[in-house]
This record gives C-alpha cells, sequence and structure tokens, in this order.
C-alpha cells in the first residue's frame, strides 16, 4: 500500500479521538463561529476544535483539556471551507507552489493539477518525487492522469503506455483521468483509451472531457464511454445540456475564456437554478489574471449575477469535493475533515481576511505567513535550469515553405499560402508576417515556417516555454532570433525579446525552462511588461502567452507546428516532416 493512501495514520487517529476525551487538548479552538454547514445549506454557529490538520468537532461544547490551545474567537467573522480549484494547469510561467501559495491567501486551498508537463518532462518515478513533494506544502495538491499528449511526438506510445497509466491511476494523489483532449480518438474506436477510461472508473475516478461547441449527440456517446465532466460549456444552455445528461459541469472563468459572467446570466435568466452538479474553474490562467483573485472571484462573479450565496460556496468547495469523491476530507466544516478553513468579514466578501489550510494559517489579518510554504530544492526535484549543449547557426534559419500558419486568434491557427519573399535575413514590417522556428531542445531536429498575424515589429523573439518544451522562435530578423536564443539559453530557459541588437524584456524560466522560480506578484510584473512589448509591436490579440502553448496544440484547429512537423489537426496528417540538424 502507497504511503500516500492513507491520510492519517492509526495511531494519529487515536489521537485525535482523544482530544474529545479531554486527555489531549486541540492545537486550534474556533469560539463563537458562525459557519456554513454545506449539509444542510444553512448557517450556524459552533464551536470547533482542531488537532493538527484535523477538524475534531463541531458543536456547542468546549474542550475540557485546552493546555497551549490557541483560542480564537471568532464573532466577528463568517466561516467557510476552503475554496477548490479543481481544473488547474500549475506550469503557467508559475510553478505548482508559486501558484498555490498565491492562491492560498486568497483562501483557495486545494489543488487539481494537471500532470502533463511531468508525463512529457519526467520519468515515472521523479514525477512521483516530484507530486509527494508538492503535496507537503500547507495546500492539498492533487493531481491527473492525462491519457493523451495534445501534441504530436514521435514517442508517444511508450509515454502513454498502459504500465505508465494504471501506475498513474494508482497513485492516491491522482484524482481523475483527463482532461480528455484525444476523444475524438476514443470516439473513433481507440480501445486503449477505452480501457484507461474503465480503469479510471474502476477506482472510482471521474474522467473529465474536453468538448467545445460539442452536440447533444456527441455529449451522449462520451456520457456512454464514461466521461463524468466537461469544463468547455460557454453559454448557460451548453450547462443545462451537460447537467440534464448527468455531467458535471465545471463553469470556466479564464484568461482567454471568461465566460462564468454569461454562463451565469443565461442559467439565472433560464429559470433552471440547480447548482448541485457545478463547480468554478479558472483553466490555467496566464500570471496576471490572478491579480483580482483564483476561486474567491468566481464566487464574487456568482454573487454579482443573482447566484443565491450558499450555493456560490457550495460551488466553490462541497460540490468540486463530491465530484471528486473527496468530500469526507474536503469541502466542508465538518468532524474528519483537512482543517481548510475562510475567514470573512461578510457573507458577500469571499476574499478572506485570514485562511486555514491543514490547520496551518497560511495568512492571519490579511498578513501572510512565509513559513507556511518553505523554500524548495528544485534541482533536487528534476527541475534544474535548461541545458542546451548544442548552437543555433544561420543555417538553420532557412526558410523555403510554400505554408504558413495564420492565426485567426490567440489559438486557432489556419494554414495560408506565403506569398512573401521569405529568402530574406529580414521581413519587411509592412505585414505581419514572422518567421516561425520549433527547435528540438536536444538539439536534434528543426521545423521552419511563417507565422501570420504574431506581430509586424517583433524583430526577435525566443521561448523555452511551449506545450512540448521545445524552443520556439519568432520574429522579424534571423540575427535579432539568433540573439534571442543565445540569451535565453544563457539564463537557462525563459522568454526573451530582442530589439536592434538590445535585450527589450526577458522572462527567466530557470525551472526545467518553463516556469519561473520566484512569486507570482513578481511574475505578474514580468509577464505584464512582456505583453505590453508585444502589444506595441503588433500583436494584436489578448494573449501571446497562450499563442506561444498552444502553437504545438492539436486538439485545436486547424494547424500546428509539432516536433513531427506541421500537422494538419482535421485530416491528423502530417503536411511537412521535420527536419533532422
Amino acid at each position: 500500500m502507497h504511503e500516500q493512501a492513507y491520510r492519517w495514520k492509526c495511531k494519529k487517529i487515536r489521537e485525535q479521538v482523544s482530544v474529545i476525551d479531554g486527555k489531549k487538548a486541540p492545537t486550534i479552538l474556533l469560539t463563537n463561529a458562525t459557519y456554513l454547514n454545506v449539509q444542510l445549506k444553512t448557517w450556524m454557529t459552533a464551536n470547533i476544535w482542531i488537532h493538527e490538520d484535523r477538524i475534531v468537532y463541531v458543536g456547542d461544547e468546549l474542550p475540557a483539556n485546552t493546555k497551549n490551545t490557541e483560542v480564537v474567537n471568532c464573532e466577528s467573522f463568517y466561516l467557510v471551507p476552503g475554496y477548490i480549484e479543481p481544473h488547474v494547469h500549475p506550469f503557467q510561467l508559475y510553478n505548482p507552489l508559486s501558484f498555490a501559495q498565491y492562491a492560498s491567501k486568497l483562501g483557495t486551498t486545494t489543488f487539481v493539477n494537471d500532470n502533463l508537463m511531468l508525463t512529457l518532462q519526467m520519468t515515472k518515478k521523479k514525477a512521483f518525487t516530484f507530486i509527494e513533494k508538492m503535496n507537503k506544502s500547507a495546500a492539498t495538491m492533487y493531481w491527473w492522469c492525462r491519457f493523451d499528449a495534445q501534441t504530436e511526438i514521435k514517442n508517444e506510445e511508450q509515454i502513454f503506455s498502459n504500465p505508465n497509466m494504471k501506475s498513474w491511476l494508482d497513485h492516491p494523489l491522482v484524482m481523475q483521468g483527463g482532461e480528455l483532449t484525444s476523444w475524438p480518438k476514443l470516439m473513433a474506436g481507440d480501445d486503449m483509451i477505452l480501457q484507461w477510461v474503465q480503469e479510471a472508473k474502476a477506482r472510482r475516478k471521474p474522467v473529465e472531457g474536453h468538448f467545445p461547441g460539442a452536440s447533444e449527440k456527441t455529449l451522449t456517446k462520451m456520457q456512454l464511454l464514461g466521461i463524468h465532466s466537461d469544463h468547455e460549456a460557454m453559454t448557460g444552455a451548453d450547462v443545462i445540456k451537460r447537467v440534464s445528461q448527468g455531467y458535471h459541469a465545471s463553469l470556466r472563468y479564464s484568461s482567454i475564456r471568461p465566460d462564468l459572467p454569461l454562463i451565469l446570466e443565461e442559467l439565472e435568466a433560464s429559470g433552471v437554478h440547480y447548482y448541485d452538479q457545478t463547480f468554478f474553474n479558472t483553466d490555467g490562467s496566464t500570471p496576471s489574471f490572478y491579480e483580482s483573485g483564483v476561486i474567491d472571484r468566481t464566487i464574487a462573479i456568482a454573487l454579482d449575477k443573482g447566484v443565491p450565496t450558499i450555493e456560490a460556496y457550495r460551488m466553490a468547495s462541497y460540490n468540486a469535493a463530491r465530484h471528486f469523491s473527496i468530500d469526507a476530507l474536503h469541502g466542508s466544516i465538518a468532524p474528519g475533515r483537512i482543517a481548510n478553513i475562510n475567514f470573512l468579514k461578510a457573507k458577500e466578501e469571499p476574499t478572506p481576511v485570514s485562511v486555514l489550510s491543514k490547520g496551518i494559517w497560511v495568512t492571519r489579518e490579511n498578513t501572510p505567513n512565509a513559513k507556511a510554504f518553505p523554500e524548495q530544492d528544485w534541482n533536487s526535484l528534476g527541475l534544474e535550469p535548461l541545458k542546451l549543449d548544442w548552437e543555433l547557426s544561420i543555417d538553420d534559419l532557412q526558410f523555403s515553405m510554400a505554408l504558413g500558419m495564420e492565426m485567426v486568434n490567440e489559438v486557432i491557427i489556419k494554414p495560408y499560402t506565403i506569398t512573401v519573399d521569405v529568402s530574406v535575413d529580414r521581413l519587411s514590417t509592412r505585414h505581419d508576417e514572422s518567421f516561425l522556428m520549433l527547435i528540438d531542445r536536444a538539439g536534434k531536429w528543426r521545423v521552419n515556417t511563417i507565422i501570420k498575424g504574431f506581430g509586424t515589429h517583433v524583430q526577435g523573439f525566443a521561448s523555452s516555454y511551449s506545450n512540448t518544451g521545445d524552443i520556439v522562435l519568432i520574429g522579424k530578423d534571423k540575427e535579432a532570433m539568433l540573439k534571442a536564443f543565445q540569451q535565453m539559453k544563457e539564463l537557462g530557459g525563459g522568454m526573451v525579446l530582442v530589439e536592434d541588437d538590445e535585450i527589450i524584456c526577458d522572462i527567466p524560466l530557470p525551472l526545467a525552462g518553463g516556469m519561473s522560480n520566484c512569486d507570482m506578484e513578481e511574475l505578474m510584473k514580468q509577464e505584464t511588461e512582456l505583453r505590453n512589448q508585444l502589444f506595441a509591436r503588433g500583436y494584436s490579440f489578448n494573449d501571446p502567452i497562450y499563442t506561444l502553448l498552444f502553437l504545438s496544440s492539436t486538439h485545436l484547429p486547424y494547424i500546428r507546428i509539432t516536433p513531427r512537423g506541421i500537422y494538419d489537426v482535421m485530416n491528423k496528417t502530417v503536411l511537412f516532416p521535420s527536419i533532422m540538424r
């Protein structure tokens, strides 16, 4: 049995029970607490006893033994369960720990994280060591089990093998299968994916779908195939369609799909006031989007749109916990639950002034506790700075392909016929076409094409942040692109913008070339500066970070640049293969 399988060992449970008998004192006593009872859907008053990381009693009694107990009078607060983020992409420039540290100060204390980066860039053993280490912080971190790479890679069968998928699903910190971006393969008869869905169900772990714009027939088929939830509803009608078929619907408010306000307006207008099968998510937004909150922000939106107060808090906690079958530990203030509690000044103010997470004060009267999240030795966890032991030369920057990639928005890209002369070393700023290159992080292959829509005046830009972990170069000027690459290399990974032989701005990403090791507040400043510089140079959409992430993502139409080459998503074919260097 895996050591993570039991939250508390028998000796510890006996110790917790002895608190009730007065043989041991609770570590924290919350008196005169008005708290939300999510089961009864009502506000109640009680004394709450906490022993270390567990709530051991909620009721009228006071403990007989209070030796060394911290006593907190809660008569001026409203207490609600810690919020749950059920759909986290924790590698969006930030890292899982920096995101959790920031979000927990705002009341979100439990996270269900995407494991894609771990699967693609770590051995299984290192990945499991990593997720277990992350869960030793003040936050609670659970994980997904991805069934596909979300792009075209050359060794997918080895990475997403039957033994690997079973091992991930067996891990007690893994809460779900998916998100299933490869659902068309499942629909078309891929029995291996169906087997993994069945394996997840056998372990009572739900499988999350990825069904934007899905028809009623498609949703019905996916329900029969074993999918439990979906976070791609974009309207109130989408939510009703999913819930009526038995799905749990995760309502999204993200940097590229801020759909939540419209969804809630339409749900309220529809007369369907059933929220038990819904919860909130922010879908791995880019750092600056979180300046005004995480799940606390979604609650505020729900309250503003007329969702009843108690339902809004249940959607942020209990509903998600029940979906993942972890409601015996999370989502309520009740005996036996982990001590994740938010202290609010008013019922209508979901951003807490104090937060307990695992019985630890993450923030107290708006003052963060630095000790709740100690420094990490990232190198020991396999997240070292990127070491590129190869050089890039002007000979690699040869562009002769007739087919280019035209941006429709941040993430949708269509093919187009290149008409400008791309044999030159510097493209004109009178159009929005730029050189685009994807290079293997090991330096073994490259894919060269033209991208239309990224900007008119971006001379040289390099990024080690991408969906596959490979290197992206974009720009008008080949020498500027080489300089940006060299600076990115010296940083040990990151994003670099170069103009007129000067480094305009950069974002260091020393954790495996994809993540920052600084706190969220500093990262927000860096990202905002880069975005503004790109906007000033003709990037006309909203989120350049997502553009970089999704250049290789084959779950989106219509054409992608991948390690296998230029890929036609709709026809599932490689149009132009990658070139060996």
